[in-house]
C-alpha cells in the first residue's frame, strides 16, 4: 500500500477482525488451510455475544427461572407447591462460573491447537484498504474479514441518556436481583429476559411501539404468546410512543403515549433497552473504503460474502443475514473458502429454523403465509391446537399450536411456525421435510411414537384432509 509501510513479519494471509463465534470458525477454517491469520478483538472477550453476554448467560437464566416456576405452579391435583426460596446472587454467581467455563473450553482452549493463528486484543480500524492499525502497530492482510458483531440500539428517547440504563449484556452482570423492571421493546431477546426475571420475582412491564410483540411474526403467533405471558403477570404496552425517560429519587420513570393517545407514566426500579441491535462499524473507518452499510451499521454483503470492496469479506451480526451463532459459525467456513479458493460457495439461507426461548417457545422455519401470498406462491394452512395432541393433553398443558403452510400443488411444505412448550424440539423434522422436499404425505406415513409432541407435526399434516378430532389414538 501506497500510504504504509508495513513489517514483513506483520504480513498475514488473512486477518479477522472480532473473536467471536464467526471469527472462530473463520480462523479455525483458515487454519486447516495452512493460511497465515492474525485475528483482533477488542470489546466483549474472545466467545463474542454468544457465549459471554447472549445464548449462554440467557438460556441459564431461562431454566433457572423455569426451575422456579415448576417448583411453585402445578396443573395436576394433589401436587402441593411452595414458592422456593431464591438467591439471586448465587444464581448469577453459577452463570458467570459457567460461562468463563465455556468461554475457556469452547475459544480459549482452542488456541494451542491453530498453529497458523495467532491472536491479539486491542481496537482495529483500517489504516488502507489491506492495512489494519491496532494498538499502534500496522499489519496487512491479503484478505479481511470482519466479524466485529453487534450490539444494542439505544433509541433516540427525550432523557434516555440521563438514566441508567440496561442492556442485555449489564442486566446478566447485577448480581442485586431488579425489584422492577420496565422493558423497552418486545422482540425475542426482549421478551425471554422478561419472563426469565418475572419468574425470579421482578416485576416486569414491557412497552413496545409496534402493535403487538414479535412484530414480525403473523399476528397469531403474537398474540398466543402475549396471551401466554399476561397470564404469568407480565404486564405488555402495545402500540406505544416513547415520549421521555428521567430519574426521581430511586426510580426511574418513562412517559409514553397509548395506541389510543393517552399519555401514561409508569415508574420501574430498572430499566432494560432491548430495541434492536446495531452493527459495530462506527470506528473501523470502512467509509474510507467504500464498504455499504444500513443505517444501523450493518454491512451489506453478496451471497458470497463479500462486501463492496475487493478482498474484505464479512460475517456474522455484523452484516444483513440472519444473526443467529450458527448462521455465523457457517459463515465463517464459507467466508475463508470464498477468499482464498476459485471454487465459491455461495450462502444459503433458505431453511434457517429459529426459536424464541420463551415458555410457551416460539418456534420457525421457512415461510410463512404472508411471505407465500406476497410471493404469489399457491398456500394452505393449517393450525393444530395442542389441546388435540394426546402428548399435550396427558401433560396437562395445551398452551399453543402448530401451524403448518404448505404447497397444495405439489404437497411440499413451504413453512412451519410452533407455540408450544418445548417447541424448537420439532423444528428439525419440518426442516428436513423443506431442504430435501419430502412431501407431506411421507411424514404421515411413518410412524410417530405416541405421547410424543413430535406426534403433533404428523396430526397437523394430517389435518389438511381429515379431521383429525374425529379419529381414534394412534390413528393414521
Amino acid at each position: 500500500m501506497d500510504c504504509c509501510n508495513v513489517d514483513t513479519d506483520k504480513k498475514y494471509d488473512l486477518i479477522i477482525i472480532g473473536g467471536g463465534s464467526a471469527a472462530f470458525a473463520a480462523a479455525i477454517h483458515a487454519d486447516s488451510m495452512k493460511k497465515t491469520t492474525l485475528m483482533i478483538n477488542g470489546g466483549l472477550p474472545f466467545g463474542g455475544t454468544c457465549v459471554n453476554v447472549g445464548c449462554v448467560p440467557s438460556k441459564f437464566l431461562i431454566r433457572a427461572a423455569e426451575s422456579i416456576h415448576h417448583a411453585s405452579t402445578s396443573n395436576f391435583n394433589g401436587v402441593t407447591t411452595a414458592k422456593p426460596k431464591i438467591n439471586f446472587a448465587e444464581i448469577i454467581k453459577q452463570k458467570t462460573a459457567l460461562v468463563d467455563d465455556m468461554q475457556q473450553s469452547k475459544y480459549m482452549d482452542l488456541l494451542p491447537g491453530l498453529p497458523h493463528l495467532k491472536v491479539i486484543e486491542g481496537k482495529a480500524k483500517f489504516a488502507d484498504k489491506n492495512i489494519i492499525e491496532v494498538n499502534g502497530e500496522l499489519y496487512e492482510g491479503y484478505k479481511i474479514i470482519i466479524a466485529t458483531g453487534a450490539t444494542t440500539l439505544i433509541p433516540e428517547i427525550n432523557g434516555i441518556n440521563d438514566v441508567p440504563y440496561l442492556t442485555s449484556t449489564t442486566l446478566f452482570e447485577l448480581e442485586e436481583q431488579p425489584q422492577s423492571l420496565i422493558i423497552l421493546g418486545a422482540g425475542y431477546i426482549a421478551l425471554e429476559i422478561a419472563q426469565a426475571y418475572h419468574r425470579m420475582g421482578t416485576k416486569v412491564t414491557i412497552i413496545q411501539r409496534s402493535k403487538s410483540i414479535l412484530s414480525k411474526e403473523a399476528k397469531d403467533v403474537s398474540d398466543e404468546l402475549e396471551k401466554h405471558l399476561t397470564a404469568e403477570g407480565i404486564t405488555i404496552h402495545t402500540g406505544s410512543t416513547l415520549n421521555k425517560v428521567w430519574k426521581e429519587g430511586d426510580n426511574i420513570r418513562i412517559s409514553y403515549t397509548t395506541l389510543t393517545g393517552e399519555t401514561e407514566v409508569i415508574e420501574s426500579s430498572d430499566i432494560l433497552v432491548a430495541t434492536g441491535t446495531k452493527g459495530n462499524t462506527a470506528d473501523l473507518g470502512l467509509e474510507k473504503l467504500g464498504i455499504e452499510t444500513t443505517e444501523r451499521g450493518l454491512i451489506k454483503v453478496d451471497e458470497l460474502l463479500r462486501t463492496s470492496a475487493e478482498d474484505i469479506l464479512a460475517i456474522g451480526d455484523v452484516t444483513t443475514n440472519p444473526p443467529f451463532v450458527y448462521t455465523a459459525a457457517y459463515e465463517g467456513g464459507k467466508a475463508v473458502v470464498n477468499a482464498f479458493k476459485a471454487h465459491h460457495k455461495a450462502v444459503d439461507f433458505s431453511v434457517v429454523p429459529w426459536v424464541v426461548f420463551t415458555d410457551p417457545q416460539v418456534a420457525g422455519v421457512g415461510i410463512d403465509e404472508r411471505e407465500a401470498e406476497e410471493k404469489g406462491i399457491p398456500h394452505q394452512v393449517t393450525v393444530f391446537h395442542l389441546k388435540d395432541i394426546p402428548r399435550s393433553i396427558v401433560a396437562l398443558d395445551t398452551r399453543g399450536f402448530i401451524k403448518l403452510v404448505r404447497n397444495p400443488e405439489n404437497d411440499l411444505l413451504l413453512g412451519a411456525r410452533i407455540v408450544a412448550p418445548e417447541g424448537g424440539e420439532l423444528l428439525m423434522q419440518l426442516s428436513l421435510m423443506i431442504k430435501y422436499r419430502i412431501p407431506l404425505k411421507e411424514i404421515i406415513g411413518m410412524f410417530h411414537p405416541y405421547l410424543t409432541l413430535s406426534e403433533g407435526v404428523k396430526l397437523a399434516a394430517m389435518s389438511f384432509t381429515v379431521d383429525v378430532k374425529k379419529m381414534s389414538c394412534c390413528a393414521s
